[in-house]
């Protein structure tokens, strides 16, 4: 009989386990957390989308649909497409649910996104984003609070040492058509030095250009026309008041004139924390003013800005997942395990996470608690004639308050004795 040859996994995925998993699960509960104390509401979405929702909104031209979605026909004949990013379902969402009553709307989500691209350190098929977004806020306000959000959940993972916020403005629409126009004319005047895909871009997104990696486009962009020689007065005014903003919160930024956003909707601020951490790949966080978007999909001009994370890239940031104390109960004697269940029981409804061992005598359940990696391990005893005591809690590593912490959730008549390992 021949062998089963077992699948293996689509390229680009992952399978996450162990300290993998514990990081992806902290930046997904610190998001969940900081989200909330700005008052931002959960969101969930559906990973299916129609396929004009992404067409309609990214550009049949741009990469992502052209080349990176994941579509196919369903078997009504429909076309469907995997969400390659979460910003074109929230405006398709905010439209068809006739959200528009409860603006402004401040929402977040997370979850798996798919692209077909090159697999990379960081980046895969199938991702994972945080995402945050205001919807119907045109003031700058808004661009301050999201970026002052996003500068304290990177403080708040502990990655923020070495991260520089970059900031660029891309103007109103007459700025934004005023300097679009001047770099068609100028890259025009170029066209012999520029690279294959600069020249596709010439017509249809010439701002992308500018952020072009190859070594000629970088030289012909570099004295390109600035975005500040087009400027009006009003959009200067809200790009001045989104920095006083960020300056008066303490917030650190640098100007980036040379980071935009290709696509036409996009208006106003554009922002990226960047770190040197992650190879050429550097960008953690990064969104922007995307005032057109919902008038793509059929809406009324509606004002909107947002950002989005990718958590495996924030996960490989972060020093350590596990957060919470982690303890073991073992009973000395096998006439005790019955205690043993009962205190972990009652440890558990009172908040302390325990690890449990299913074989073996108290030896072998010390050794598995060990490898589990626990912070201290819980003995069940006989009384003690002397001190009265049931438990012997050891673990060196404990603080005091981790240990006030296990005490306070104790059975009443419980008492515990601290040990050495």
């Amino acid at each position: 009989m021949a062998k089963i040859q077992t699948p293996q996994p689509v390229r680009g995925t992952q399978d996450m386990f162990g300290e993998t998993e514990e990081r992806f699960a902290h930046v997904v509960a610190t998001f969940e957390r900081v989200r909330r104390l700005y008052g931002f509401k959960g969101l969930q979405l559906p990973v299916i989308e129609p396929t004009a929702v992404f067409s309609r909104s990214l550009g049949e031209a741009t990469d992502v649909v052209s080349k990176e979605m994941y579509s196919f026909e369903d078997r009504g004949g429909d076309s469907i497409t995997l969400r390659p990013e979460f910003t074109a379902g929230i405006a398709r969402a905010y439209l068809t649910n006739g959200w528009q009553q409860y603006t402004p709307m401040k929402l977040s989500l997370h979850g798996p996104l798919f692209r077909y691209e090159r697999p990379q350190k960081g980046r895969y098929r199938q991702f994972h984003q945080i995402d945050a977004e205001i919807i119907g806020a045109a003031e700058p306000a808004a661009d301050v609070e999201l970026l002052v959000m996003a500068d304290q959940l990177l403080k708040e993972l502990g990655i923020d040492d070495g991260v520089t916020l970059q900031l660029n403005t891309l103007g109103d629409t007459p700025s934004r058509d005023a300097w679009r126009a001047a770099l068609v004319s100028y890259f025009n005047d170029h066209r012999d030095v520029l690279s294959e895909d600069s020249l596709a871009r010439l017509e249809k997104n010439p701002l992308r250009i500018l952020d072009s990696k190859d070594p000629d486009d970088r030289g012909v962009a570099y004295a390109a026309p600035k975005i500040d020689d087009f400027l009006s007065a009003e959009a200067s005014d809200f790009f001045g008041a989104v920095t006083a903003g960020l300056d008066a919160a303490g917030v650190a930024w640098t100007r980036n004139a040379a980071l935009v956003r290709g696509l036409d909707y996009y208006r106003h601020t554009a922002f990226e924390f960047v770190t040197d951490r992650l190879g050429a790949q550097g960008t953690v966080l990064g969104g922007g003013r995307y005032d057109g978007l919902i008038e793509n999909l059929g809406g009324p001009a509606t004002p909107a800005v947002g950002w989005a994370a990718g958590i495996e890239r924030l996960a490989m940031l972060c020093v350590e997942g596990k957060s919470e104390l982690l303890i073991a109960v073992v009973a000395d004697h096998p006439e005790l395990q019955q205690d043993s269940e009962m205190l972990a029981r009652h440890l558990r409804k009172n908040g302390v996470a325990i690890a449990t061992s299913f074989k073996g005598n108290a030896k072998r359940q010390v050794e598995l608690a060990k490898k589990a990696k626990v912070d201290s391990i819980l003995f069940v005893r006989q009384s003690d004639p002397l001190s009265g005591s049931r438990l012997y809690l050891s673990g060196e590593s404990l603080t005091l308050d981790e240990i006030r912490q296990i005490q306070a959730a104790l059975p009443l008549g419980w008492q515990t004795m601290l040990g050495g390992d």
